[in-house]
């Protein structure tokens, strides 16, 4: 499996459980404190960092940082589209369709150049301060 095809994958795994570390609070501890909310989300978070951070690794080794982040936003809203529809009972609306034009859009703009541009490495050696004349 190729590099993107795992990014894409372990992001959408991550995006879901961002999803419902935010949102599922409100549906399903309502009537717990606040606090309680947080703990319990900041637990599924955990989980979404574990696919997250392998995901933006694999990812960058192969896409820009741009491509990186417009991909995660397009899965975002792919992710919380249909979590609002079924999960949370949100009804439709068209601006989801908007949005997401707009979103096809940035990604045109971040991939139509090429993935990794090749820039020289940073320089490691320190420069000594120009002599005075």
């Amino acid at each position: 499996m190729n590099r993107i095809a795992i990014t894409i994958a372990l992001l959408v795994v991550s995006n879901t459980f961002m999803t419902f570390a935010w949102y599922a609070h409100l549906r399903n501890l309502s009537h717990k404190t606040w606090l309680v909310a947080a703990l319990i989300s900041w637990s599924i978070a955990l989980c979404e960092y574990l696919f997250q951070v392998p995901a933006n690794r694999i990812g960058y080794e192969t896409l820009s940082l741009a491509q990186l982040k417009i991909l995660q936003e397009v899965i975002t809203l792919s992710v919380f589209v249909p979590f609002a529809l079924l999960y949370m009972r949100q009804a439709w609306s068209w601006n989801y369709v908007w949005a997401g034009c707009c979103l096809m859009g940035a990604v045109f703009f971040l991939f139509r150049e090429p993935a990794r541009p090749s820039l020289p490495p940073p320089s490691t050696a320190q420069s000594s301060p120009a002599a005075p004349s």
